[in-house]
């Protein structure tokens, strides 16, 4: 039998992934959801496809898994959506597979585990605390001033953070959680501009790493709605040489081993130092990967598949050589349906986001400056022709 990697994925996402391992020979099988058994997967590069029900009984994926396991030499479990973590955890631990066991996700998943720990390691983090003890909420409320952000400990992205603006609000949130409680944290709420590095990491060592930012953060875009914007950041600048140390920090502090990684800081305004936000053991959204690539040809999904094939035959890992372009990313909600980006039409416009209800592109060029005036011209024009204000209702999901 070949040793093979086990895929699972609750998302439609990671086709790269599972193309770059059969273009290395390595058999794949995906377990997927009965929603996306019909979804537009790679199936050239997938030997067996399996889906369930849903995800939301774990044993019954435990006993799916280990009844292919008799008959399949499953050696790695790869999670393709970051919501999958916790399970693949608990899918190594019980078949004894390498890679992160279920302590190991939190610092991963966990905004309140992954803060602690980064803290621990002397990395600059938000004033923060969890929300277990009603005295310790009111030693941080008393000693941090408002606003605070109330955040889910194992949410992705800004879903459902909440801002909150004083010591009643906020006993009235926690009230309204209930039961739910524990899994929230409270944190200062930090002014300033966001940045994210994307990365992968091979034999506990960071091997690429690009450092961007939003043009907004995005936990605005989400709450104020607006336009999701993103760009690499200038080349040696102090940004970039900050991000890429402070990113290299919080891996080794987190006990990453090898994957791709998604990681976010943000910039305080009032002293303008680096504060670690949270990380994500995945390949970034919004296709973040495909403006990653167009500056600099290193596509994260097809490289996260390199390393784990290369972990699982004991190969050394060579990372690419990187091209050293400038590209950025724009996105809006849409007015339209199927809104038309053809006037679009500078040479640096690289891809087109084909997706209902939704505008976007990514331009891309040697030079910053030029990335950077595209992305302004074309923030404006998209707020006038596309920009919804309200999600239409058949919205569909991320």
């Amino acid at each position: 039998m070949s040793a093979t990697i086990l895929c699972i994925a609750s998302y439609e996402k990671g086709a790269a992934f599972l193309e770059e391992c059969r273009r290395l020979d390595c058999p794949v099988i995906l377990v997927t959801v009965e929603k996306l058994r019909d979804a537009g997967w790679p199936r050239a590069a997938i030997d067996e496809l399996h889906w369930l029900a849903d995800f939301e009984d774990r044993q019954r994926v435990i006993h799916g898994v280990s009844w292919l396991a008799r008959t399949r030499d499953i050696a790695r479990i790869v999670a393709l959506d970051e919501f999958d973590l916790e399970l693949a955890a608990s899918l190594r631990e019980h078949l004894r597979l390498a890679g992160m066991g279920e302590t190991a996700v939190r610092f991963v998943r966990d905004k309140l585990a992954m803060r602690a720990r980064a803290a621990s390691a002397g990395i600059s983090v938000p004033r923060f605390t969890g929300v277990f003890n009603d005295a310790a909420v009111a030693f941080f409320t008393g000693r941090v001033p408002p606003p605070w952000l109330l955040k889910p400990r194992t949410e992705a992205a800004s879903i459902g953070i909440r801002r909150i603006e004083g010591p009643a609000r906020l006993a009235a949130a926690l009230e309204e959680l209930g039961d739910r409680r524990s899994h929230f944290l409270v944190e200062a709420y930090v002014k300033g501009p966001v940045f994210h590095v994307d990365s992968v990491v091979a034999g506990g060592e960071v091997r690429f790493a690009a450092a961007s930012r939003y043009a907004t953060p995005p936990l605005d875009v989400v709450h104020a709605g607006g336009l999701f914007c993103s760009c690499i950041v200038a080349r040696g600048s102090a940004d970039e040489r900050a991000l890429l140390e402070a990113n290299a920090a919080v891996a080794a502090a987190l006990g990453i081993e090898r994957g791709a990684l998604h990681t976010e800081f943000i910039r305080a305004e009032a002293d303008g130092s680096f504060m670690f936000l949270e990380t994500a053991a995945r390949v970034g959204g919004a296709n973040i990967v495909e403006m990653v690539e167009a500056a600099t040809g290193v596509n994260l999904w097809r490289e996260w598949a390199r390393v784990e094939v290369a972990d699982l035959r004991n190969e050394a890992y060579e990372a690419p050589a990187p091209r050293q372009d400038y590209a950025g990313i724009l996105i809006s909600l849409s007015r339209q349906e199927w809104p038309d980006t053809s006037a679009y039409d500078d040479p640096e416009v690289v891809w087109r986001l084909g997706r209902r209800h939704h505008a976007g592109l990514i331009v891309a060029s040697p030079d910053y400056a030029r990335v950077a005036v595209l992305l302004e011209s074309y923030m404006e024009r998209f707020r006038d022709e596309f920009l919804a204000t309200l999600p239409p209702p058949d919205k569909p999901t991320a």
